[in-house]
């Protein structure tokens, strides 16, 4: 998936879904994952940062 505006909408609604369709199953997701569990504004702020990398 390659569609930087969707996947952005994606990573504001659904920060680790996002990181899973840009990177698939990897660190990315399990940091997004981490940070999701302990607040989610972290989580959207990374899962931005890994969209529009």
């Amino acid at each position: 998936m390659d569609n930087k505006l969707v996947l952005i909408v994606i990573a504001i609604l659904l920060a680790p879904l996002a990181v899973f369709l840009k990177k698939g199953a990897g660190k990315d997701l399990v940091i997004n994952l981490i940070l999701c569990l302990f607040f989610y504004f972290p989580a959207v702020l990374h899962a931005l940062w890994v969209v529009t990398q």
